[in-house]
């Protein structure tokens, strides 16, 4: 009887480092993180002609919990936000040093940081935890968004290290649907409160009866001032 080879990695102890790959070419610890990232709430990130803006699930079923205190919208610096899918203690652990970078940068040169410079030193860290024995994986995907040089920009970065840079990307739970449909509905042409009703109406789609804008937590930056913007519930309803 063949035995499955993900069975078979973990008799062989491919599985308990991540630095050991399995003969066929697997980081397996990395390949678990990937996993948990798609059970955390999602978020999508879109690139509009006037700023960029972030929509995020918070997904908080506890009536105890203040919706305030379980933000997924994160301020780098004023002109770049940020949210992320998966272990969130993870990501605010590489959320607050992007910070400190973005104010080093200001403090040495005196001018904001690139937006691409802060997904690079965070996919550097994500990296390394991928290569040196002794710790596990950050388990979390992070969406940066910015305007920097007056260009509107959107990174994403993996378990792995990688990033790329995107007009539209979903990060979390349902992430390859909510994908598929940002490929079909995304346009180039779309503005800020554009990009708002089509997150809200993706989430529309996916959520059902369970959605409500008290969920979203809703965050932009525009071109003219360069500004970090959020929505509370009663700003949404006025565009949604």
């Amino acid at each position: 009887m063949d035995v499955p080879s993900e069975i078979q990695h973990q008799a062989m102890g491919y599985d308990r480092a991540a630095t050991m790959f399995s003969p066929d070419g697997h980081l397996l610890q990395v390949e678990y993180a990937e996993k948990t990232v798609r059970l955390g709430s999602s978020s999508i990130g879109i690139a509009c002609t006037d700023g960029v803006v972030i929509v995020s699930d918070r997904r908080v079923n506890d009536k105890l919990i203040l919706p305030e205190s379980a933000n997924k919208i994160y301020e780098i610096d004023s002109h770049i936000i940020a949210s992320a899918a998966g272990i969130l203690s993870d990501a605010r652990v590489l959320i607050e040093r992007a910070r400190i970078i973005a104010q080093q940068n200001r403090v040495t040169y005196d001018s904001p940081i690139e937006v691409e410079e802060i997904i690079r030193e965070i996919a550097n860290t994500k990296q390394q935890f991928t290569q040196y024995g002794g710790a596990r994986p950050f388990g979390v995907a992070i969406i940066i968004a910015g305007v920097d040089q007056n260009k509107c920009q959107v990174f994403s970065s993996d378990i792995t290290g990688n990033y790329f840079s995107y007009s539209s990307i979903a990060v979390g739970e349902n992430d390859e649907r909510i994908k598929e449909i940002l490929r079909l509905k995304y346009n180039k042409n779309l503005n800020i409160n554009g990009g708002i009703k089509l997150a809200l109406d993706i989430f529309k789609e996916i959520l059902g009866k369970n959605f409500e804008l008290s969920r979203f937590d809703v965050a932009y930056v525009n071109k003219e001032d360069k500004k970090v913007k959020k929505l509370d519930e009663n700003s949404l309803k006025k565009i949604y």
